[in-house]
Order: structure tokens, then sequence, then C-alpha cells
């Protein structure tokens, strides 16, 4: 899968540092995937929350932060909308968040 957007999460490892290797595992994890349904995320991702219009919930770092991505499964794409804090998470709507 490729990531759109990947310096969302480099910057958020800026500000976040323990969240850095977490995230870096995410990335690689995402990257060798070949998801093509939501299924394939949840076998792989038990915590994930499959969300409405192809949107993923997943916890990072024991649920200290989350990140919420729209998967374009037909172009094996992923897309960063959102990486924060699970305070942070909970002050957003997941099914429409977008990145500033």
């Amino acid at each position: 899968m490729r990531i759109i957007a990947m310096s969302h999460l480099k910057g958020f490892w800026e500000r976040f540092p323990d969240s850095q290797q977490p995230l870096l595992a995410w990335i690689d994890e995402a990257k060798h995937a070949n998801w093509t349904t939501p299924a394939d995320i949840k076998a792989h991702f038990r915590s994930a929350s499959i969300l409405k219009g192809s949107r993923v919930v997943f916890n990072i770092k024991g649920n200290d932060y989350r990140l919420v991505v729209c998967v374009a499964y037909r172009f094996a794409a992923i897309y960063i909308k959102f990486v924060g804090t699970h305070t942070q998470c909970d002050a957003i709507d997941a099914d429409i968040v977008e990145m500033e």
C-alpha cells in the first residue's frame, strides 16, 4: 500500500517523540500490506475500527494515539486524515475529519 501525506505523521512524532517507533512500525506493516477489503485490515489489526466511507481508525501505542485514514482499496493507497492523542481524537468526527 502507498501512504499519502506521511509528512503529517512525521510532524506528529516530532511533537510526540514516544509515538515515533509505534508509527514507524504501523508504516512498515501498512506499506507491505495488500488490503483489498476492510476484513483484510481487521484480520491484521483486530483493534482497528472500520468506519463508513472507507475510513479506518487505528490504535497506536496501546491506544495512546489514534490514526484515522481513508483506504482507497482499488488503488492500494492510504490517505492520512488525522493523527492525534486519544483525547484529541475524541474531540473530532472521524467520519469527516481532514488534515489541515
